[in-house]
């Protein structure tokens, strides 16, 4: 075999594997489907996306054609946002990376995983990733509104600030005037030996953080499997995995000049981390389709969570929130506890500049006026919106996840669009997770009325229950035996040595607060295993 490993995917789980293998002295080849991003265009690296002709979306039925920033797949009742980079999900996400609860362990995961077994791997995530906590002196309006919606319903102990994956400039003045300009950031250089920025407050977490201050995996992870001899392929997409004498043999598409191009690598060891979706659809596809990897758990696609996610807008008259100030998310009012009956765990959301920026083109250029005509909702919604300045001033994106039933399914089914195809389907229902959802939204009113705001439910959940997340769970569950998931404590593929899953897919339940963490602390113990 030529590779020891071949690592499929490069977020939480897959990164961390290429890094501690690597470390071993292991070959190791890491194939990501998606681009090399960077805050300027150099030789293999794509500018992060900013105007509306850049490449924003990742198109499944044609990746080869349209391989950008977001991959956002559309399901019945449900829609799931998912980076497609290198350092996969850390390019997109808001940065928090926070612990699981001890309690969330105790139910449904295999009996080695337990809070303390973590724990070790949760503290080297955090010295890998450099997190801390938002510096005294930089709270945001956000930040402020948050604790004195605590505050004010009598929860004042269960606000708290998240631990971010940032780099901060301590004595840093976000009311400064020119505060938020790009040359307001201070280089350094990170443990990894790779130079960054510092966080000015620029609210483009999500998008790409143009000054290097969000601490995503290809800075410290993957940036150090590669010092020590590991090969990230940008842009190859893995296609079939199939058994082959001495270990494995991996096919893909390179994606390359509006062609896929096929070809295969080998190797003794095969590490899956494509995501929840990506993962489970590659062995979905080896099961059922391709017949490569025949005696796949029948627990395979099932015990799927959306993690709860869910956000509401509140608008504030004469109180300026400026959610695209200040890093994605700041802190949390912890319900996770199961107080209020649902668990939740309450965010302050942010929204990027440039969207705030469409508004005001928008505005200025009339097409808000004409969507406004003869829709009072829409009428309402707008003119909050639109304001002298930051067209956005006014809102709050409450934000949430929450322990929902975890009892969706992944399934392949008939493409209508090209019949002759197979696309990945889900089975979901809200009936079990509403009680979850509900919850949120009214503590979402209470804050937002407490605080002298007004919430907004989306219409999306009022009227049709539909959801999305950025945070999907499971598919390749974790458990102890393959009667009851796909991979064991360590990630191990019943039936198939060599073969391992490890990402969120192998997340067996919900959360209810931000996954990157324990994703990675998951991988960190699989890979001292090893």
């Amino acid at each position: 075999m030529k590779h020891d490993a071949i690592v499929i995917g490069s977020g939480f789980g897959g990164a961390v594997l290429a890094c501690r293998l690597a470390e071993k002295g292991w070959n190791v080849l890491v194939l990501e489907r998606g681009r090399r991003w960077g805050t300027r265009t150099g030789p293999g690296v794509t500018a992060f996306p900013r105007e509306a002709g850049d490449p924003w979306l990742w198109d499944p039925a044609a990746p080869h054609k349209r391989n950008g920033w977001l991959d956002l797949r559309l399901f019945g009742g449900m829609a799931v946002a998912q980076g497609a980079a290198v350092g996969g999900g850390s390019q997109i996400y808001a940065n928090i990376s926070v612990e699981a609860e001890p309690w969330v362990f105790q139910k449904g995961w295999p009996r080695e995983i337990t809070y303390d077994a973590l724990k070790p791997h949760y503290d080297r995530v955090a010295e890998m990733m450099a997190v801390r906590t938002l510096p005294t002196g930089q709270e945001t309006a956000r930040w402020k509104l948050m604790r004195e919606g605590a505050e004010k319903i009598g929860a004042a102990a269960r606000f708290r600030p998240v631990p971010l994956a940032v780099s901060f400039r301590d004595g840093f003045d976000p009311e400064a005037p020119g505060a938020r300009d790009d040359r307001n950031s201070w280089t350094h250089t990170n443990a990894q030996g790779v130079e960054q920025g510092t966080c000015v407050h620029c609210g483009n977490c999500d998008i790409g953080c143009q000054v290097g201050a969000k601490n995503t995996l290809d800075l410290n992870y993957l940036a150090r499997a590669e010092a020590k001899g590991a090969e990230v392929r940008p842009l190859h997409l893995a296609t079939r995995i199939s058994p082959e004498p001495g270990g494995w043999r991996v096919d893909f598409d390179q994606l390359v000049d509006g062609e896929r191009r096929p070809g295969s690598a080998s190797a003794s060891k095969v590490f899956l981390s494509a995501g929840s979706l990506g993962s489970t659809e590659l062995l979905l596809r080896c099961r059922d389709e391709f017949r490569t990897l025949p005696n796949l758990s029948g627990r395979l696609g099932h015990g799927w969570s959306s993690n709860g996610d869910f956000l509401t807008p509140a608008f504030y008259s004469g109180r300026k929130i400026h959610p695209s100030h200040g890093p994605t998310i700041t802190c949390a009012i912890d319900f996770l506890d199961g107080s209020q009956g649902p668990r939740f765990f309450i965010e302050d959301g942010g929204i990027p500049d440039p969207l705030g920026a469409w508004f005001d083109r928008a505005s200025r250029q009339g097409w808000l006026e004409r969507l406004r005509l003869g829709n009072r909702f829409a009428r309402r919604t707008f003119d909050a919106l639109i304001s002298s300045g930051d067209p956005l001033e006014n809102m709050m994106p409450w934000f949430a996840q929450g322990i929902d039933a975890a009892d969706g399914r992944l399934h392949m089914g008939i493409d209508w669009c090209r019949p002759w195809k197979k696309k990945l389907k889900m089975d979901w229902k809200i009936g079990a997770s509403q009680p979850t959802i509900d919850g949120i939204v009214e503590m979402h009113k209470q804050l937002a009325a407490a605080t002298g705001g007004e919430a907004r439910v989306p219409p999306t959940w009022k009227y049709l229950k539909n959801l999305i997340t950025p945070h999907p769970l499971g598919g390749c569950n974790m458990a102890d035996g393959p009667e009851s998931g796909v991979v064991d404590h360590a990630g191990r593929v019943f039936g198939y040595e060599g073969l391992h899953v490890l990402d969120s897919g192998v997340v067996p339940e919900a959360l209810g607060l931000n996954p990157s963490r324990t994703i990675a602390a998951l991988a960190e113990r699989a890979a001292s295993l090893l």
